[in-house]
Order: structure tokens, then C-alpha cells, then sequence
């Protein structure tokens, strides 16, 4: 398993939502991004966001954790 990996599974582990995205929920990168942190930021869900943009490892890492080819991933 790699470290990408360990870490996408504590993320997961330790949140009931996790947004892996680009930018961040206050400040989202693309507009994909930003219409699913919109929707959730409306309906009022408690979620941690993962910012791809800041680590390659995490943004491929996700990819092939879900075997799912683009971000966002919520």
C-alpha cells in the first residue's frame, strides 16, 4: 500500500464526507470543483475537503483508489 493510499484510507476513515477536489471548499480551482462544493456548502453538510492541486501523489492516488478517472470525488 502506498502513502497516498494510507492516507486517502485515514481520510476517509476519520470523515463521514470528504470532497477530494481542486482548490479547496472556499476556494474552489475548476468549475466541477466548485458546483459540488456548492451544493454541499447550500445543503448545509459538514464535509473535509482534499485539495488534489496540492499534492500529485493524493491526485493520482484517488484515481486509482476508486478506480475513477476524474476529480472531483466526493
Amino acid at each position: 500500500m502506498t502513502d497516498a493510499t494510507t492516507q486517502i484510507k485515514d481520510t476517509i476513515t476519520k470523515n463521514d464526507v470528504v470532497l477530494f477536489m481542486k482548490g479547496t471548499k472556499s476556494m474552489p480551482q475548476c468549475g466541477f470543483s466548485s458546483r459540488v462544493a456548492g451544493v454541499l456548502n447550500y445543503m448545509e453538510i459538514d464535509y473535509a475537503d482534499v485539495n488534489v492541486l496540492a499534492d500529485e501523489n493524493i491526485r493520482q492516488g484517488i484515481k486509482d483508489y476508486s478506480d475513477w478517472p476524474t476529480i472531483p470525488q466526493l
